[in-house]
């Protein structure tokens, strides 16, 4: 279940829904113990220990996110069914004086109808309640409506937090379904969008040499011509390759290196791109690294004193891993100082992206540039 879902905001709203219906039982508690029955010291054990099961139960829940099956089952036998009969034996004989002990079956029977998740469970914990509840006003001399108010209050509360509980977490599916939809869509249109600018680079590359040597405008054996051919050759292949893995690279991630490799490819760089299958990441991440695969290889092309350079992108734990590596003439990282490029459009940028750039290079071994998002 992803953190923020819909159906982990609705089982929020229940626990805060919960949590405030026993609060507001507890201070009846607290007011009508002080009050009237200050003398009792079991009916102080008994509020304290229907404290102590509250925060058992929703502290267990803070902590887990949800219910667990076992803290809700020991609130209803402690809080729920004893504590009525320990007040009673601490001098509460009369329904007045019970009455704020009984309340507190309500959160009891509203909590168990939200953790438990058989219905049968949930009627056999209502039961225990309603039993407890009827032995209870019956010592007390209750009379048969006060009784029955009672019972309809702690069937009631059951019943409503059942059909909260079931509506909401319908609700809540309904959300994260539509949700991933959104981004199934979005990611179908990025897709769309890197395609038919594909589409228009093919137009105004591949196809217009072709175009023009097939008329007889260009002529194949020249030098220039045959550079633009063979650039144009690796960026075929490259798209080759991507559709072929469509299913699994992230548009944005793609689109973004692929931009930077035909840029300086257009300066004269040889560029051999390897595009493996990484996580979909938000577009300012992918936009950083776009760049500073960009200024990495305009480092290749001004600095290693070759004219090849090689790119993998790769997936790494829900990110992108993305190098750049070249057989130039390297550096050493220790005694070369780290010029506005390496520093600042690589290493700042992805920084600030929230990812992260390591250099690895030592002179005649070439350099490789790592570019990591999350850091």
């Amino acid at each position: 279940m992803r953190v923020g879902s819909g159906l982990q905001r609705a089982q929020s709203f229940m626990v805060l829904a919960t949590g405030l219906y026993r609060v507001s039982h507890l201070v009846v508690g607290i007011l009508a113990v002080a009050q009237h029955q200050r003398d009792s010291v079991l009916s102080w054990l008994g509020l304290t220990a229907a404290v102590a099961s509250s925060l058992s139960v929703f502290g267990v829940t803070r902590s887990r996110g949800w219910f667990g099956a076992r803290p809700p089952l020991v609130d209803l036998m402690l809080v729920g069914c004893v504590l009525p009969f320990v007040v009673y034996a601490g001098g509460a004989d009369r329904p007045s004086d019970i009455g704020w002990s009984m309340l507190l079956g309500g959160s009891a029977s509203a909590v168990c109808a939200v953790a438990l998740r058989r219905g049968a469970a949930v009627a056999g914990a209502v039961t225990a309640l309603v039993v407890t509840h009827i032995a209870g006003y019956a010592m007390a001399g209750a009379e048969i409506a006060v009784i029955a108010a009672h019972l309809n209050a702690l069937v009631s509360s059951a019943v409503l937090a059942r059909v909260f509980w079931w509506y909401l977490r319908r609700q809540g599916r309904l959300l994260d379904a539509a949700t991933e939809q959104a981004v199934a869509a979005e990611a179908a249109r990025a897709r769309y969008a890197e395609r038919m600018a594909h589409h228009r680079a093919l137009h105004d590359t591949v196809l217009a040499t072709l175009t023009a040597i097939a008329s007889g405008r260009a002529d194949a054996g020249t030098a220039a011509v045959r550079e633009r051919c063979g650039r144009e050759a690796a960026y075929l292949r490259r798209l080759v390759q991507q559709q072929a893995e469509d299913d699994g690279i992230a548009p944005g991630t793609a689109a973004a290196v692929e931009h930077a490799v035909r840029s300086v490819e257009s300066l004269g760089l040889r560029v051999t791109a390897q595009y493996g299958a990484p996580a979909e990441i938000p577009a300012h991440a992918a936009a950083a690294l776009g760049s500073a695969v960009t200024e990495a290889l305009n480092n290749v092309l001004r600095h290693a004193g070759t004219g090849r350079a090689y790119v993998t992108v790769t997936g790494s734990a829900g990110g992108v891993v993305v190098t750049v590596v070249d057989r130039g003439s390297g550096f050493d990282p220790l005694t070369v100082d780290k010029g506005m490029g390496l520093r600042s459009s690589i290493g700042e940028r992805m920084h600030e992206a929230g990812g992260a750039a390591e250099v690895d290079s030592a002179p005649g071994e070439g350099t490789c540039v790592a570019l990591r998002w999350p850091a």
